[in-house]
């Protein structure tokens, strides 16, 4: 997808989430309307979903796609490096990343996205995964950093 259509499919997508998600403020019904929307509305999304921890193991939530991992193994992967490091990874190829687990076979390129919750403090990942390699770049960060900040954030977006 060119960068012009990227981005004004993005600037719809935060509009559109900025009205579902004031109907709540329970974040898990936050986080299952924001898998839904991103992966209906983006096309190179093949699996999109929620990874927090739970007594102290990275647990899936919220996802739309195939079967995930339900637990990943502990410092492995995209995910915990993306959690570790608390900031966005862009993998164009996760063949080439130290320990990539593979849920999928079929995946290819991944973005992950830390969650941060109201006192900012880092309680889970955004992980978004596409079939074809190359799929993430900077714009991708930046607008899906703004969609998990909105997971948290009260009914009224600023």
């Amino acid at each position: 997808m060119d960068q012009s259509k990227k981005e004004g499919r993005y600037s719809r997508i935060v509009t559109q989430l900025e009205s579902l998600l004031q109907k709540t403020n329970d974040p898990y019904a936050r986080m299952a309307t924001i898998c839904a929307v991103l992966n209906h509305k983006m096309d190179y999304f093949f699996w999109t979903g929620f990874y927090f921890m739970v007594d102290g193991e990275m647990t899936v939530q919220s996802y739309q796609g195939p079967l995930a991992c339900q637990i990943l193994e502990k410092d492995k992967g995209v995910c915990w490096a993306g959690f570790n490091q608390r900031k966005t990874l862009v993998v164009p190829d996760v063949e080439k990343f130290p320990d990539h687990i593979a849920c999928d076979s079929r995946s290819k390129s991944e973005i992950v996205v830390p969650v941060f919750d109201a006192k900012n403090e880092i309680v889970g990942v955004l992980d978004v995964d596409s079939d074809n390699l190359n799929s993430f770049d900077d714009l991708d960060a930046t607008y899906l950093e703004k969609i998990v900040g909105m997971i948290f954030q009260k009914k009224h977006f600023d």
